[in-house]
């Protein structure tokens, strides 16, 4: 029954399963999932969930292809697509003939057709695509993507790609990745004893990028309203399920903006794209559904989520967000009873006090059962690039909250006063001078502008359900980690 290809198109399963009443004879090319009985071929091409069931008439098959129809293989595959006579499917095809494309020798092949951890699967990264797991998740993050594209695109935003080596550091975090071709044994030293970084390539100290929202400002200062979507890089060593060294960041920044129309277009943006996969990706967002289900049931009571995922996406897209001050939640957060029965880990006494995710889950789980935006905090606890407000004690900050994860989304105004910009800069001692072009901005022409940022794995986490940050992204970089 093996055969050389021909002139036949192939056809991908995604499209011939929901026209199936359109074809008769079909060549199909994909993955052995399982092989049961000698007989059913369970074949998935990744364009969808669902796998093609291909019933091979074993006593007409050449044996030395049955042994090599293993998990794993790649397999081209002949046949008639007939209605389906038994349960799982509504079609499947009637074997002619199969051509052995790719060989996976069940003896050391990792992904078999059984449970895996997800420890495991990371120790496989590249393999565990091949899971149905992984598969939907990323085929989901591909869906979010282009709606992230296709958002700003109709709303006449100009996508910008800034750049990823840079010498200024937006967050004033200083955990950043050193960019350098200097002798890392031996590298030449200034007359201080310090490392002579006018040596190096580009003649100063130069990192990788933690934020493109400077210079995305740039840009919008000229083309009105733009958008960076890229990779952003941190190198703080946390080795928690939230964190990972390299990801990718949305970041907006519009001219003519306050914060009102900055919360308006990132309430908008985030509706529009879960709204998106809840209508792509169905099959997909019900099989992630059910498994974080039973994940959930086996947590103790107290720890599981009252939502399902579907349920979680859409309390996004059918809510109105909730607008509060950070003052206003400071008062709620005192007077509510976590905090007075002292349950929470991080008890709130202050007004000042940097929220934790623990803090934002009750707003918006608890009190306002509803999507939080938090808005105007202390300047004490922001960037620099913040707008002051006349009370010279709170910036036109905003962060937006969500159930499950807390924060997803931070922004603000920026500062466009370029005499409280400075002030800012040096209170929070900042290089004035590495800083010379950004401040421009405030020289020629300066507008009030708004912006936000939003860190891709955050959304794709929330839209799928995963519990760890480094299975939301192919080949995740955490410390010690930078195997692929």
């Amino acid at each position: 029954m093996s055969r050389k290809s021909d002139a036949m198109t192939s056809y991908r399963l995604v499209d011939l399963l929901s026209k199936s009443n359109q074809y008769k004879t079909v060549i199909v090319k994909g993955w052995v999932k399982a092989f049961r009985a000698n007989r059913f071929i369970a074949l998935n091409d990744g364009s969808t969930i669902e796998n093609l069931q291909c019933v091979v008439d074993f006593k007409k098959t050449d044996e030395s292809i049955l042994k090599k129809i293993n998990t794993g293989a790649a397999l081209e595959i002949e046949g008639e697509l007939i209605e389906s006579m038994g349960k799982g499917q509504s079609v499947e095809v009637m074997v002619k003939s199969i051509v052995i494309i790719g060989e996976a020798d069940p003896n050391i092949y990792p992904i078999q057709p059984k449970k895996h951890s997800f420890e495991f699967l990371r120790e496989k990264a590249h393999l565990r695509i091949r899971t149905t797991t992984f598969s939907s998740v990323m085929r989901i993050r591909s869906v979010l993507s282009f709606a992230i594209h296709k958002f700003f695109n109709d709303k006449g935003f100009c996508y910008v790609h800034t750049p990823i080596i840079t010498g200024s550091d937006a967050e004033g975090a200083g955990e950043m990745f050193r960019v350098s071709v200097l002798d890392a044994k031996n590298p030449k030293l200034n007359q201080e004893g310090n490392v002579d970084f006018k040596q190096d390539f580009f003649g100063k100290e130069t990192n990788l990028t933690v934020s493109g929202q400077l210079e995305a400002e740039t840009y919008a200062q000229g083309l009105g309203n733009v958008y960076t979507f890229g990779p952003t890089f941190r190198a703080e060593k946390s080795n928690t399920t939230r964190h990972l060294a390299e990801f990718w960041m949305i970041e907006p920044e519009m001219s003519f903006y306050d914060l009102d129309m900055n919360m308006d277009l990132a309430e908008e943006f985030i509706k529009y794209t879960l709204n998106h996969i809840l209508e792509k990706c169905e099959k997909d967002l019900t099989f992630l559904d059910q498994r974080l289900s039973t994940e959930e049931k086996t947590k103790p009571q107290n720890e599981r989520s009252s939502m399902g995922l579907i349920e979680k996406i859409k309390f996004i897209v059918n809510n109105n967000f909730k607008r509060v001050s950070y003052t206003d939640a400071i008062e709620i957060l005192k007077k509510s009873k976590p905090n007075k029965k002292k349950k929470f880990k991080y008890l709130i006494e202050e007004w000042g006090t940097d929220l934790q995710s623990e803090h934002e889950r009750f707003l918006v789980e608890k009190h306002f059962n509803a999507p939080v935006i938090l808005f105007d905090y202390p300047s004490k606890i922001k960037a620099f690039y913040m707008r002051m407000n006349d009370d010279k004690k709170t910036v036109r900050a905003m962060d937006i909250l969500f159930p499950g994860i807390g924060e997803i989304v931070g922004g603000s105004q920026r500062e466009e006063r370029l005499d409280v910009l400075e002030s800012r800069i040096e209170k929070m001692g900042i290089d004035k001078k590495e800083l010379w072009w950004y401040l421009d901005l405030r020289r020629f022409g300066s507008t009030p502008h708004s912006g936000f940022g939003l860190g891709f794995e955050r959304l794709v986490q929330f839209a799928t359900g995963m519990s760890n940050i480094r299975d939301v992204i192919p080949f995740p970089r955490t410390p010690q980690n930078a195997s692929f």
